[in-house]
């Protein structure tokens, strides 16, 4: 079976309570964690997963509510729960520089020690694709950050697609790259107050007709979604949210 577990369903001010992005892929063969916030090992607990099963990180970008848990894993595979077998991490440009920078930055002490497991990382930029364990990983960049890059990913698994927005602000490409998914999990930050760069609820509403998956789940939910849930027919991820794909 294919499915997908939400982990982390907020904004970066965890709104309502609900951890920051993550969302654990599994497939037949394997576990890919898609974005990992800050608090991704108390998340993955709390649906009774063990860390130690993911074989593949996936970031869309490297703000810290979406990266910031990868040092916790690290910490995590070093002492509470040794891995030996290796772990992949895909992610935009400078992706390995900056989570090693974090790694060492809340943990001083860990750098130049040697970790126990092989850590490898993969770097990608648009129109990239990468095949992890039995899927087939495919980026494309989004218009999110001035200079670095943000991504999107469509991922195929098992007869199954899903694609995942990362942060982004609207543009008809989310259309076409959902196109025919299984499931498109799309960021919306607001109902109708304009932050740079992120999606509003209008822009979903303003295009509703033009989606093309079978799924539609918005996610990245800050306070104003939540208080104004009642008046949003689309679907609204929560924390603990499991999807079977196929």
């Amino acid at each position: 079976m294919t499915t997908l577990t939400c982990l982390g369903t907020s904004d970066a001010f965890g709104s309502a309570g609900r951890h920051c992005a993550g969302y654990l892929l599994d497939t037949p063969q394997g576990v890919i964690l898609l974005d990992a916030g800050p608090s991704v090992l108390s998340a993955l607990k709390s649906q009774q997963r063990r860390p130690t099963e993911i074989d593949a990180v996936v970031l869309s970008h490297l703000h810290g509510d979406h990266f910031g848990g990868v040092a916790f894993l690290i910490l995590e595979f070093c002492y509470e729960a040794p891995r030996e077998r290796p772990l992949l991490v895909i992610g935009p440009p400078d992706t390995e520089r900056r989570v090693f920078d974090l790694y060492h930055a809340l943990y001083a002490e860990m750098r130049g020690k040697p970790l126990p497991f092989d850590l490898r990382f993969v770097e990608v930029t648009d129109g990239s694709a990468t095949e992890v364990i039995d899927a087939r990983v495919e980026s494309f960049r989004v218009p999110h950050q001035e200079t670095a890059i943000s991504l999107g990913y469509r991922v195929r698994a098992n007869g199954a697609a899903v694609t995942y927005s990362g942060d982004t602000a609207w543009t008809p490409d989310l259309l076409r790259h959902s196109r025919g998914t299984d499931l498109f999990v799309c960021e919306c930050t607001t109902f109708e107050s304009e932050i740079p760069r992120h999606v509003r609820y209008r822009d979903i509403a303003a295009n509703r007709g033009s989606f093309d998956c079978g799924r539609l789940l918005l996610t990245h939910l800050g306070r104003e979604m939540r208080e104004r849930s009642a008046e949003i027919p689309e679907e609204l991820a929560n924390d603990g949210l499991k999807i079977v794909l196929r």
